[in-house]
Parts: C-alpha cells; structure tokens; sequence
C-alpha cells in the first residue's frame, strides 16, 4: 500500500479531495526546490509524514466550529490540509492561514489557488494582525506552549479550543506552561510519531 492509498484509506475522503492534495504534493515539490518549505528528506514521503499527520488535526475539531486560524503555516501544514478536507466535510469552516515570511505565505496563495480552495492568508506576524475571535488555533511546531499561548490568547473566543501538534518533549512543555496558564488538556498520541502528540487545549487563561 502506497502512502497516499494508506492516507485515503484513513481518512475516508472523497477523490476529490485526493485530487486537490495530489495537486498540493506537486506544487509543494516545486517550491521546496527553491525555498525550505519541508525537510527535502520528507518530501517522498508527504502523504504520510505531513499530510496525515494534518489531517488528525481536522478530525478533532469540534463539531459547529466556523472559523479557524493557524499559526505559523509555512508550507501549509496543518492549515492547508485541514482546508482541502473542510471543502468536503466542513464546508461552512472558515479557515485563515497566518504566516510571516512573504515567499512561504506566497507559495500558500498559489497553492490554495490551485487546488481550487478559499482561504484567508496574513502575511504578518500572528502578534501584529487584529484579533481574529476564532473557534478553533491550530498549529505545528511552531513555538513552545509556553509562547504559544501567548499568541493563542490573542486571537481565540473564550470558549474556543487550540489545537497543537507537538513532539516528544510536549509533557515538559505542559508543565512550564502550567505555571503561567490555566487551562484543560487533552493529549493524543501522533498517529505519524508515537513520541509526539496532539493537544486539546480548552479553558485557556492567564494563572491568577
């Protein structure tokens, strides 16, 4: 079984949908050509390594969510994924893709484009866009929670849910930032990497 085969036979997904993200590994193998978009190591094995790895994000968000914003999205994971998915499975999910450096938040554009998907791209720092009240912040290695909270504070409803994809020193990374934050956690081991893991964040507010 090959490791798109294994991806759709996970993920149940329309050909559709297997279509636009066969459109997304080809426009991601030209542009890691000429900028670091994935580890050049990882790119034989997107569908596995990145695509699955995003798609877990998309089955945990909460049911009625309507906007969502990521973080961080630099060559579209989880965020542009989990968008090729919602165009199936949540058409009414609003999704944002926030990324600073302009040639990535670039390649995020024209890949949306072809694959035939609407979504909303900042090209500017999370800290300097007006707060987005989103459902749901997802994000992928992209800071430690500790920080990332900081972000995530910013720009999720009160009563939202953050979404984060961490690797094997996540544990750690929740009890630093259990020191400063309050919040509820829920931790899933990685379907892609046992050591890694997705977290739920709900409740999320500064310690008294």
């Amino acid at each position: 079984m090959t490791d798109k085969e294994l991806f759709a036979d996970q993920q149940n997904v329309s050909r559709e949908t297997l279509e636009r993200l066969q459109i997304y590994e080809d426009v991601l193998r030209k542009w890691t050509s000429k900028i670091n978009l994935v580890a050049k190591s990882t790119v034989d094995s997107v569908w596995s390594r990145h695509f699955l790895d995003s798609a877990q994000v998309f089955d945990a968000i909460p049911q009625g969510s309507e906007n969502l914003s990521d973080f961080g999205s630099g060559g579209g994971f989880p965020g542009l994924v989990i968008a090729a998915i919602a165009a199936e499975k949540l058409p009414n999910l609003s999704v944002s893709l926030i990324e600073s450096d302009v040639r990535k938040a670039s390649f995020l554009s024209t890949a949306a484009r072809e694959m035939g998907l609407t979504v909303n791209i900042h090209a500017k720092r999370v800290e300097d866009i007006a707060p987005l009240s989103s459902d749901v912040v997802t994000a992928r290695a992209l800071a430690p929670l500790a920080d990332l909270f900081i972000m995530t504070e910013r720009h999720l409803r009160t009563d939202g849910t953050g979404l984060f994809l961490k690797g094997e020193q996540h544990l750690t990374e929740l009890d630093r930032a259990s020191k400063v934050w309050e919040f509820d956690v829920t931790t899933q081991q990685s379907k892609t990497n046992p050591s890694s893991a997705l977290l739920t964040i709900k409740k999320l507010k500064r310690a008294a």
